[in-house]
């Protein structure tokens, strides 16, 4: 008989990679049983998007009362109460003293896409100003946003135009938040007059980069450029939207209000639905059909939306988020002198990351870090890596995993990182 993974490496593209060789066929909260039965811990979360855990009751009791009145109209077609009813919810939600407006779409590129239309469209400018190791999506626009070339880049020709990139402050890899606005100055005076710039798209925190987060006053100060050049501040929170990082948003913890944000991953609790909310005269720039797409505000998703926000604020998950990662950073810490491997511990909330420098060394260490994976999964637990240098295992579990559960992922990664060491 052949094998799923044969079958699948005769269908599906090989450009469609994939961490592991489990095939799901069955999920509960923070678990996943494959089609062998092999039960799995799941700090991946379907890369942040089940903050609320595999199908939560609530979620799924909320989309299947959606399926017994209609699946899909397109709202720009027929419109629907819930789509409304799910922006003025995001509208109060989002930072910011003032007022906003929200479109749906279905994926986090098709956000970000929006996002950048919206703002070149208000201001009449075009240049676009990101982050290196910032992750916005695998479109053409978010391939050129991203600041990270393999494997999203590579091979596929030029990026969309008018992109800039900038250093994004990380201590620990010699870049200070002065640096990152030193170079910002030199880009300005040296490459490209503010007056032609559109937008600054900034991850709160960086994903896929190697979950750094921006440090205290830098946001701040990105929000002082863009009111000095009348440039809009997208902030891009698909991955560390709702709840993830111990607030609602990212951007909380910086007490500053983006112009436009983009959502998604989390939003939907397992189902493809994405948002971008922003200051409303800015939303409301580009003409009616400019926005939009069959697809997009499913109402399937925009259900499973509603019963997200409802979960996450009666069961408290922003604050559990921060419990969760607490308790694993102490963990981690514990283990520094066990594992030297260990350079860096850090993340709000429970979106955490740990990274592996050759022990003694300041040099990446992706083969150990690769190893903990692996070693990882061989006793039942899904973890990701990430990072430019691919040295980071983030850590990503549903805000909901039950606290034995949790426990039990703790001794795992603890052994993982022990047996890695050979």
């Amino acid at each position: 008989m052949t094998s799923l993974t044969d079958r699948k490496t005769a269908a599906i593209a090989k450009g469609v990679g994939m961490t592991t060789q489990i095939y799901a066929d069955r999920a509960e909260n923070a678990e996943i049983w494959d089609k062998e039965g092999n039960r799995y811990i799941d700090f991946a979360a379907g890369i942040a998007v089940v903050n609320t855990g595999h199908r939560h009751p609530r979620v799924i009791e909320a989309v299947k009362a959606q399926l017994d009145r209609f699946t899909h109209t397109c709202h720009q077609v027929v419109p629907y109460e819930n789509y409304v009813e799910l922006a003025e919810r995001l509208n109060g939600l989002l930072p910011g003293d003032f007022a906003k407006k929200t479109i749906f779409a279905t994926t986090g590129a098709e956000a970000v896409e929006n996002a950048v239309k919206i703002a070149r469209h208000y201001t009449g400018r075009s240049a676009i100003v990101a982050f290196a190791g910032g992750f916005h999506g695998r479109t053409f626009m978010g391939m050129a946003l991203t600041g990270k070339v393999q494997p999203y880049k590579a091979g596929f020709g030029p990026m969309m135009g008018d992109v800039w990139h900038l250093p994004f402050p990380i201590e620990m890899h010699g870049t200070s938040t002065a640096d990152a606005l030193a170079a910002l100055d030199r880009l300005f005076k040296a490459d490209l007059e503010p007056t032609r710039v559109a937008a600054i798209i900034v991850e709160p925190v960086q994903g896929e980069g190697g979950f750094y987060e921006a440090p205290a006053g830098f946001m701040a100060a990105l929000r002082k450029v863009c009111d000095a050049h009348g440039i809009v501040l997208i902030a891009d929170e698909v991955q560390t939207g709702f709840a993830r990082t111990g607030k609602m948003f990212a951007m909380q913890h910086h007490d500053v209000a983006a112009d436009i944000t983009c959502m998604a991953k989390g939003l939907g609790g397992g189902f493809p639905i994405s948002a971008v909310t922003g200051r409303a005269e800015i939303m409301d720039s580009p003409n009616p059909g400019g926005l939009g797409g069959t697809y997009a505000g499913n109402p399937l998703g925009v259900a499973a939306a509603h019963a997200v926000l409802d979960v996450i604020e009666d069961e408290q998950l922003c604050d559990r988020a921060t419990r969760l990662g607490q308790r694993l950073k102490q963990r981690l810490a514990g283990m520094r002198e066990t594992v030297p491997e260990i350079a860096d511990i850090r993340g709000p909330g429970f979106m955490n990351a740990v990274e592996f420098n050759v022990a003694g060394k300041a040099e990446p260490n992706p083969a150990f870090t690769n190893r903990v994976r692996e070693e990882a999964l061989k006793r039942g637990l899904i973890l990701l890596t990430c990072g430019v240098y691919g040295n980071v295992i983030r850590f990503l579990a549903p805000l909901t995993i039950p606290d034995a559960v949790f426990d039990e992922a703790l001794d795992i990664i603890e052994a993982s990182m022990i047996a890695a060491r050979g």
